[in-house]
């Protein structure tokens, strides 16, 4: 049975609440940090093409994600 120890419905809502928790930290602190810069990212990567910010946005969301995930896992 220990093989698939990881059905039980308890460790698959646990799962379920811990990822809905780290998204919702995650698209929190996004948030922040389009409101603390002096433009709208979506804007500016979107529809103007700034590739040096998307690649900006895209390492802060890598380090964001990693502090979310380290403090999940505890």
């Amino acid at each position: 049975m220990n093989g698939i120890s990881w059905l039980n419905p308890g460790v698959v809502l646990g799962s379920i609440l811990y990822a809905l928790i780290g998204v919702l930290v995650f698209w929190i602190c996004f948030m922040v940090v389009d409101k603390l810069t002096p433009y709208h990212l979506w804007d500016q990567i979107v529809e103007k093409k700034n590739v040096a910010l998307g690649i900006v946005v895209g390492s802060m969301c890598i380090a964001i994600g990693l502090i979310v995930s380290a403090a999940i896992h505890g």
